[in-house]
């Protein structure tokens, strides 16, 4: 009785540790309407897409900040050494003046720690 005990509790720290994972599992689709809505009005995400206000997103992950030939970025852009990864994007997308002083983006950052994760899983998507 007690082995039995033991294994169905062992089986609901499971189920609980699993169903926990996957709560907070970032969402690709959700972060692509976040996007759509938050940073589509100044940023592309396609292949080739142009450049507006900011520049295209399309493959900003493993890309070295500022290195965009057709989009002017600011000198502390472009003097930052930042290779963008998931944590760099998720620093910069939630405080962009505090990451990078002297940065042109004039966004105060995206606070709902749900939606940064679920944009850095659809940013991570575009390759």
């Amino acid at each position: 009785m007690v082995r039995v005990l033991k294994l169905t509790g062992l089986v609901l720290v499971g189920v609980m540790a699993a169903a926990a994972g996957s709560a907070s599992a970032a969402d690709a689709n959700a972060g692509k309407g976040v996007f759509t809505a938050q940073c589509g009005v100044c940023h592309t995400a396609t292949k080739g897409g142009p450049t507006l206000v900011g520049p295209n997103l399309f493959g900003v992950v493993g890309r070295s900040a500022g290195s965009l030939t057709n989009f002017a970025y600011s000198p502390a852009m472009k003097a930052s050494g930042i290779t963008w990864n998931n944590a760099k994007l998720a620093q910069y997308l939630a405080a962009p003046a505090a990451t990078i002083p002297g940065n042109k983006m004039p966004y105060a950052g995206l606070k709902q720690q749900t939606k940064l994760d679920d944009v850095i899983a659809y940013l991570d998507t575009l390759k």
